[in-house]
């Protein structure tokens, strides 16, 4: 499996707080991708930060409501009105993005292997690649 294509393409998550962003990335690399990245610009007034470092082959949105943000950090002080100016940051992020997913009602385990099934699927469709 190491020598598979999707393996080793840019891949970029963004997010509100929350959404499993660290998580995902962790369960990738765990799978043997090698370039997995998260960018926190939710938290951030760069519109465009999560493509600073080059534009990623994929770009994933993961985001989740606040009061499953609340329960996973084990909090109550995420409000609708914080919630909402983090999805204002994230707008283009959000425009842009090739994979989007809420992750509310998913495990850990359930967000990679749909996002490992995306990605598989966009390699096997790209011109040129044998699946």
């Amino acid at each position: 499996m190491g020598d598979d294509p999707h393996l080793h393409r840019h891949i970029v998550i963004v997010g509100p707080c929350a959404a499993g962003k660290s998580t995902l990335r962790t369960q990738l690399q765990a799978r043997g991708y090698t370039q997995v990245r998260v960018v926190a610009q939710e938290h951030s007034s760069i519109r465009d930060l999560w493509k600073l470092r080059g534009y990623p082959d994929v770009l994933i949105f993961l985001d989740t409501e606040p009061e499953t943000a609340n329960a996973r950090q084990g909090r109550s002080d995420w409000t609708l009105a914080e919630h909402q100016e983090q999805i204002h940051r994230l707008r283009e992020a959000r425009a842009a993005c090739d994979l989007y997913l809420p992750t509310d009602d998913l495990t850990p385990q359930e967000v990679a292997d749909r996002v490992d099934r995306f990605i598989a699927s966009r390699i096997s469709q790209s011109p040129g690649v044998s699946p």
